[in-house]
């Protein structure tokens, strides 16, 4: 686990905690606020945890010799490009969950 993942984990804690708090006191800019942090969180964490498996695969790749290498390079690469577009593909969810959220906090104050 790196800095990155810890720092995700403990900002999406703290965004929730600032979630709540503003959403107990009516304070949209600070639910708000916890929100995005919680959507920042995710994506730290998430590239912590790409960053793992990436130097986890290069390290694999570099304990092989030969004719692997250049294949074992490719795969790797595909790999992390498949990863990458994951991690995108997940940003993008928490973002459209967040939005979702923001929506219906809207809707509830509307109504």
């Amino acid at each position: 686990m790196n800095k990155e993942t810890l720092e995700g984990k403990f900002d999406q804690v703290s965004g929730a905690v600032k979630q709540k708090v503003g959403e107990t006191f009516k304070d949209q800019s600070l639910a708000n606020s916890g929100v995005a942090e919680q959507i920042k969180g995710a994506a730290k964490e998430t590239w912590g945890k790409a960053k793992d498996v990436v130097s986890e695969r290069k390290d694999d790749a570099a304990s092989r010799a030969g004719a692997e290498k250049d294949d074992t390079r490719i795969r790797a690469q595909n790999s992390s490009d498949n990863l990458r577009d994951k991690i995108v593909n997940k940003v993008q969810d928490l973002k459209e969950s967040a939005e979702e959220k923001l929506d219906d906090l809207r809707d509830r104050n509307g109504a």
